[in-house]
């Protein structure tokens, strides 16, 4: 069916990041092609109105393309479970741990639903749904707001200023807002957090007022070969990143999401990188002497 875009309610659209780069896609598809896949809505509290589940980038580019109407699918389903199956059809894009908090908070509180409810519906436990929670309710809205808008990685506003948020909630705010408009990657974010937390006050103001400055210094910084110490204190270091970012893909589910075939090659694999790090660990052991 095709509904005017004035009849769509808009609610959910804060519970999920936005990206200029697939907000531009999207836009240069519609604009090419036209819409190909209608959005999906249930009918919403008002007459005549319909809460939109699912296309919110559909509908963005629509409105910038200047367009009335969107074609879209009605789903007879209640409201919590309109927004599980949405997110299980957006599983492929993959979705950060910030935005499953958004998603349980919002269920906790619109419909009223208990931990355990919530780690039901999920294929959870009720410390993951707490966890979830709590990430939302320590993180500053401030900060998780500019997440939504694309201006901050969700990785490194949980990973570098959460931490700086627990201990400093107010310049953790302002650090945020000072870096958003150079849309820091991870390891940008990283630095720059570091450098607040070392400073003292004169530092940290100027960091404030010229966040770039110190992001070119460390890039001049990074030119320089490293020795092959620092190569294996680095090489280490990536080890455990890299293992930490393949734990938060498997605590999202997309296990569940490799057919039988591929997920006994990643047992396998799973496997042979234990064995390797094990190795590794066992090597570095015998190269230290004894401290004790």
């Amino acid at each position: 069916m095709d509904l005017e875009l004035h009849q769509l309610d808009r609610r959910y659209e804060t519970l999920r990041t936005t990206s200029q780069e697939r907000d531009s896609r999207v836009l240069a598809s519609l604009d090419r092609d036209g819409q190909q896949l209608p959005v999906v809505v249930i009918v919403g509290g008002d007459a005549g109105r319909y809460i939109l589940v699912d296309g919110y980038k559909r509908v963005r580019g629509l409105r910038k393309l200047g367009h009335d109407l969107v074609r879209a699918t009605c789903w007879d389903l209640p409201e919590e479970e309109a927004l599980l199956l949405g997110r299980l059809m957006r599983s492929a894009e993959g979705e950060s741990v910030l935005e499953q908090a958004w998603l349980v908070r919002e269920l906790q509180e619109r419909f009223g639903l208990s931990l355990e409810a919530l780690a039901r519906r999920f294929g959870r436990s009720p410390s993951w749904v707490s966890r979830r929670l709590g990430l939302v309710a320590t993180l500053p809205d401030a900060i998780q707001q500019l997440v939504r808008d694309g201006k901050l990685a969700p990785h490194a506003a949980m990973k570098h200023l959460l931490p700086l948020a627990r201990a400093n909630r107010k310049g953790a705010i302002a650090l945020a807002k000072a870096i958003a408009s150079l849309r820091p990657s991870t390891r940008e974010t990283a630095l720059l957090c570091a450098a607040f937390a070392r400073g003292n006050d004169e530092s940290r103001a100027q960091l404030l007022k010229h966040p770039e400055l110190v992001l070119r210094a460390t890039a001049s910084d990074s030119r320089k070969p490293d020795d092959p110490a620092q190569q294996l204190a680095r090489d280490v270091g990536a080890v455990g990143g890299i293992a930490r970012k393949a734990l938060v893909r498997v605590e999202g589910g997309v296990v569940q999401q490799l057919l039988p075939p591929e997920q006994a090659r990643l047992q396998r694999s799973a496997v042979g990188a234990r064995r390797d790090v094990e190795e590794l660990v066992s090597a570095i052991a015998k190269e230290i002497p004894n401290a004790g």
